[in-house]
């Protein structure tokens, strides 16, 4: 008798982790912009499965955002920077036309510190990538970038490299949506796809 109790404890140890496992959700679908609000004149758009972002006539900033708030998660996708590369991705971020207000994690052309946060509206850059670790950017190709958000600390990867690690507690504090930038200036021109979302808050 206690060998067929001690088994079934232990299996229900088991079972318990398992069933608690959250799955990743993909936040865009390969066929339209549902679930993102846009921000801004600049073009957005769906072409062969891929999320595109380019600049418009006006060539200012410009911004699509989850229509939901995240707090915790886990981000991965991929880009890929056609022309000039200037984007990024903010997380916890709040709205006003194109003013946002939160923490950009930097997609850049090499060089211009992809992977780094800077503070939108706030102290600016907070922290850039170690110079060697630039050359983890494949120009012209698809990188993949994960971004890890939990209570205050903030962490990136790009392509498998870890690119900075930050505990900030002005950074604890905020809350917002996921969004991608493009930057002002014009001849901007970046896809995306395989967008998915870890959520790490409690159920």
């Amino acid at each position: 008798m206690k060998k067929i109790v001690t088994v079934s404890l232990l299996s229900l140890g088991m079972a318990l982790p398992l069933m608690a496992q959250k799955e990743p959700v993909s936040l865009f679908n390969g066929k339209n912009l549902d679930g993102w609000v846009q921000h801004g004149e600049e073009k957005w758009y769906v072409e062969n499965g891929e999320l595109v972002c380019e600049s418009g006539p006006k060539a200012e900033y410009g911004y699509l955002s989850t229509e939901g708030d995240h707090k915790n998660f886990e981000l991965e996708l991929e880009f890929l920077q056609e022309a000039d590369g200037n984007s990024g991705v903010f997380v916890r971020s709040t709205f006003e036309g194109t003013k946002v207000s939160g923490w950009q994690v930097e997609v850049a052309p090499k060089g211009l510190h992809t992977g780094g946060v800077y503070e939108s509206y706030g102290r600016g850059w907070l922290i850039k990538p170690e110079p060697e670790k630039e050359g983890a950017l494949k120009e012209g190709e698809w990188n993949t970038l994960k971004i890890r958000v939990v209570d205050n600390s903030i962490t990136s990867w790009l392509n498998g490299t870890q690119m900075v690690h930050l505990k900030d507690a002005t950074f604890a504090q905020g809350n917002g949506a996921i969004a991608l930038q493009i930057h002002d200036g014009g001849g901007i021109k970046v896809r995306w796809r395989n967008i998915r979302l870890l959520s790490l808050d409690p159920e």
